[in-house]
């Protein structure tokens, strides 16, 4: 079914350079790398760089295009996370550990696991370099280093996680004290932020804003709190159907919207927030919260910036239709990691692989590739602990919907596909390279009105 075009957000199982205290280290191994270790061969015909949704999708796929024993999966993370998850997570309706499984288990049987890091790329001799001065050499290549989060490009952070009263939803360090920070609420400012970067699943910030708020409810101190989503962005929403429905959510709950603002700095012990206003650099203004839900900064891993596969602003640089690489025809990217125009979601990771599997068997018989992606993503915008907008959209911010309904509406159907169904088929379908996207169910339902 068209479930899995509402995977919420991608998958990257790198969360940038952030250190934390050894107290909060010992929280997860989540981003800790374990030692490198020398690749079975030297060489590979496909070799696959990232295991985050992108890259175990795509080496199962490749596993069933040239066997096993030919493909490898350099990963350097010993756990995967289903990061969806993790809005519900930080509301309190998920556990944190519902989200985790070893690397190993989603790792294709038989497929080599190469659990080191990448250090370069040299396409131009087939070839990359990961750490201990060890080179693997491939036929095909295909890049899945998702996106890293920098946590650190904030002034007082990732040390203010230390302080009670803050969280973020996107690392598997911080989630759980969201969660901490909404149940502790007493009254004062909730604050919910948006960077000036491109992140993945840019609905995920706002999400976390609406369980915030019904959960207040229910506990009886919503009258005690003023609850605030400072953007960068001057809207909403990209798509402006699902904007519209987003701004009569927050009419309709008092919420506070403040555009063209940006986080830049967190004064934990005083419980302060600083935001520059983006319309007037270097004017700032300073937020006392009792609540204060952080979405990092995000960019393109350092691998990839200033690498011959990149673009100047360090994505991989792909073709937007066929997903291979403009200067090198042997070389591939899907994900968050890529510069292509859409929202950087799973649902766009699932469209993406099925097109990226096509275009790579047609250039494995010297063949140029047809299929074409069209922008597809998707983003289930959780309203409250049973509601969900379920936005679908195209390269041109235009609805590309799976239902025949008017998926603008907030439905308990849609969150029970997003809490509950979604998960079986990330970790069964998606993971094991047998999802494609919704269109050929898209198409079939909407022939069925016929």
């Amino acid at each position: 079914m068209s479930a899995i075009g509402a995977l919420s957000s991608c998958f990257c199982l790198h969360p940038g350079v952030w250190l934390l205290k050894p107290g909060m280290q010992k929280m997860s191994s989540f981003g800790l790398h374990t030692a490198a270790r020398c690749a079975a061969k030297d060489y590979y015909e496909v070799l696959v760089l990232g295991g985050g949704a992108g890259g175990i999708a795509m080496s199962a796929r490749m596993k069933r295009k040239v066997g096993a024993a030919n493909v490898a999966v350099v990963e350097p993370s010993k756990t995967h996370y289903y990061q969806p998850l993790w809005t519900l997570v930080g509301g309190g309706a998920k556990q944190l550990a519902a989200s985790a499984r070893p690397m190993g288990s989603v790792m294709p049987k038989g497929v080599e696991w190469i659990k080191s890091q990448v250090t370069a790329l040299d396409p131009d001799k087939n070839c990359v370099w990961l750490e201990n001065d060890i080179k693997v050499s491939y036929k095909y290549l295909i890049i899945a280093l998702g996106i890293s989060l920098h946590y650190e490009k904030i002034k007082g952070l990732p040390e203010g996680f230390n302080h009670p009263k803050i969280g973020s939803n996107y690392s598997a360090q911080t989630v759980e004290k969201t969660w901490k920070a909404l149940q502790d609420f007493k009254e004062g400012n909730a604050i919910f932020t948006f960077p000036n970067t491109p992140v993945k699943c840019a609905g995920a910030p706002q999400k976390i804003m609406y369980l915030s708020d019904e959960y207040l409810r229910k506990t009886g101190k919503r009258s005690k709190a003023n609850i605030m989503f400072n953007t960068s962005l001057g809207v909403i929403f990209g798509v402006k159907k699902y904007a519209d429905a987003l701004l009569e959510v927050i009419k309709e709950r008092n919420l506070a919207v403040n555009y063209k603002c940006n986080l830049i700095e967190v004064r934990a012990d005083k419980q302060e927030a600083v935001f520059e206003n983006l319309d007037k650099p270097g004017v700032t203004e300073v937020h006392q919260y009792e609540m204060l839900h952080v979405t990092p900064p995000m960019g393109p891993p350092a691998v990839l910036i200033n690498s011959p596969v990149s673009d100047e602003s360090g994505w991989v640089d792909v073709d937007k239709e066929t997903l291979q690489h403009k200067k090198y025809p042997n070389v591939f990217g899907i994900g968050d990691c890529t510069n292509l125009p859409t929202s950087k979601t799973a649902a766009a990771v699932a469209a993406q692989s099925g097109v990226l599997d096509k275009t790579i068997s047609l250039v494995m018989k010297n063949k140029l590739p047809v299929k074409k992606y069209d922008g597809y993503t998707s983003c289930p915008l959780v309203t409250g602990y049973n509601k969900v907008i379920l936005a679908e959209f195209d390269y041109n911010a235009q609805p590309l919907e799976t239902f025949p309904i008017d998926q603008s509406k907030e439905r308990t159907t849609m969150y029970h596909m997003k809490a509950d169904m979604m998960p079986l088929l990330y970790w069964n379908v998606l993971l094991k390279g047998y999802w494609g996207g919704p269109a050929p169910v898209r198409k079939l339902m909407h022939l069925g009105l016929k």
